[in-house]
């Protein structure tokens, strides 16, 4: 195993102590694994607060900043974050107007944010939650009921974070939260898998010369593994995917993400084939996103995220944020 770490065990902590040293306008809770915006709580404002398993980064500690998140909650590498640094984060946060909870459809992120939001509300801060379900390759996986939560987080976190931003109320962040996700599809390819520091080794086979259609991000399987195809044939197949189930009568926001092993090189053609096919298939592409975003440690592959956007949403889009992922317009 050849990873820059000291130890497995150590792994969170040695990125969050790196994360406080780069980043001085956030605070960052090594102990309680919590990662605040500095201003928090900002008065009158609803704070929105997510978190997953690391692994994914820079979701979502990176995108805790003005025009984002309020707070972010990492558990250990593919492991749910525990409803006290939720319940934690909420109260670091909480000015009064409410917190946001954005959820990954995950089962163990379900339940601990669920019991967050009993907790958070016993001591009286009033609690709504997002869950992102956007992946369409499979229906249920290893880590779900129901479809993923995957590349559209990002599109959740940075337009209703922008909408809170403004001093919109609870009821209608969370009103923009859901209208993301509903107009929202992704769909994931892995060229590799992907190693976990705890387990050393790859965490599923995946044979040489082929690649996994439909990969969730924690190495999930998903509908069909191929002999290895060209971009422009991986690029008509998922966006023919996504295309099928999301049928945009509007513009769209796309997201080309990497899964954490893809040069930019590879994901900027990659973005042209997905491109050139939107073009083809008559849906106008408003804004692109390309970068390694949602990731799954070093699995090679990328996914494609598409959120059909209305005037609201890109006027959102493009509001102002700064986070250590995210920023423009400040």
């Amino acid at each position: 195993m050849r990873m820059l770490i000291n130890v497995p065990e150590t792994v969170v902590a040695d990125a969050l102590r790196g994360i406080a040293a780069a980043h001085p306008e956030l605070n960052v809770d090594v102990e309680n694994r919590v990662v605040v915006r500095r201003d928090a709580p900002v008065a009158g404002k609803v704070a929105l607060v997510s978190g997953g398993g690391s692994g994914h980064e820079p979701l979502h500690a990176g995108f805790v900043g003005p025009g984002m998140l309020s707070a972010a909650c990492p558990g250990e590498v593919f492991t749910s974050p525990v409803p006290d640094q939720m319940v934690r984060a909420a109260a670091a946060v909480d000015s009064g107007a409410g917190v946001l909870f954005v959820v990954k459809n995950y089962t163990g992120d379900v339940l601990n944010f669920e019991m967050a939001a009993e907790l958070a509300e016993d001591e009286g801060v009033q609690i709504a939650k997002v869950l992102v379900d956007d992946d369409v390759a499979v229906t249920d996986s290893l880590y779900t009921a129901g479809r993923r939560g995957t590349g559209a987080t990002l599109f959740v976190e940075k337009i209703a974070g922008a909408a809170a931003e403004e001093g919109a109320p609870l009821e209608r962040v969370e009103a923009i939260a859901r209208r993301v996700n509903e107009r929202s599809r992704s769909f994931g390819v892995a060229l590799s898998a992907c190693t976990t520091p705890a387990k050393g080794s790859p965490t599923f086979d995946l044979p040489p010369g082929e690649l996994e259609l439909g990969v969730g991000i924690h190495g999930e399987p998903g509908r069909e593994r191929r002999p290895m195809m060209t971009a422009r044939e991986i690029a008509d197949y998922t966006v023919d995917v996504i295309l099928e189930d999301l049928r945009p009568k509007g513009p769209v926001l796309a997201l080309v993400n990497g899964m954490g092993a893809t040069p930019l090189l590879e994901l900027y053609g990659f973005n042209a084939e997905v491109q050139r096919l939107l073009g083809e298939r008559g849906v106008a592409v408003a804004r692109t996103l390309v970068g390694n975003y949602v990731t799954s440690l070093d699995m090679a592959g990328c996914s494609v995220t598409l959120c059909e956007a209305d005037d609201e949403l890109l006027r959102l889009w493009d509001a102002p944020v700064q986070t250590p992922a995210l920023r423009w317009g400040r």
